[in-house]
């Protein structure tokens, strides 16, 4: 059985953040390592999990003002531990910080399979609101 540990102490290295995003292809953030460590150390919250053998295995984190909206900005496990529970317990810990603000919205690719674990967490998508959808645009640089 895998174990594996929860934590919203920001103690991991630089070199570990690096990894984690490394190991789920993240280019867009590790190609300025500085920029990384940086946005995820100014992030208005961060959780980690953390397994003995292998140490930084997830990571999910936020952008809030605390009141009305929760921005999940990144939410990544690496590979060889996703399907374990470590996503649900990240998505989990941020949940139970925000519950007081109205909105909790994240932004995805579209991978297989991605759907369908964050319904099961209780999102839903955009264009399956009710009573009409709603609009989600992005712009990227």
């Amino acid at each position: 059985m895998l174990t594996f540990s929860i934590s919203t102490s920001c103690e991991f290295s630089d070199v570990e953040l690096l990894s984690l995003y490394e190991s789920v292809g993240w280019t867009a953030y590790t190609r300025d390592p500085e920029l990384l460590t940086r946005a995820i150390r100014s992030s208005s919250f961060v959780v980690t999990a953390r397994n003995e053998d292998a140490g930084l295995v997830g990571l999910a984190r936020v952008i809030s003002d605390d009141a009305t909206i929760c921005y999940l900005q990144d939410i990544l496990v690496r590979p060889t531990f996703q399907g374990t529970g470590i996503g649900r317990a990240l998505v989990e810990q941020v949940s139970a910080r925000y519950q007081h603000v109205r909105q909790t919205v994240l932004i995805t690719d579209n991978e297989p399979g991605q759907r369908a674990f964050y319904e099961a967490l209780g999102f839903t998508e955009g264009s399956n609101f009710t009573p009409e959808p709603v609009r989600v645009f992005a712009q990227f640089h």
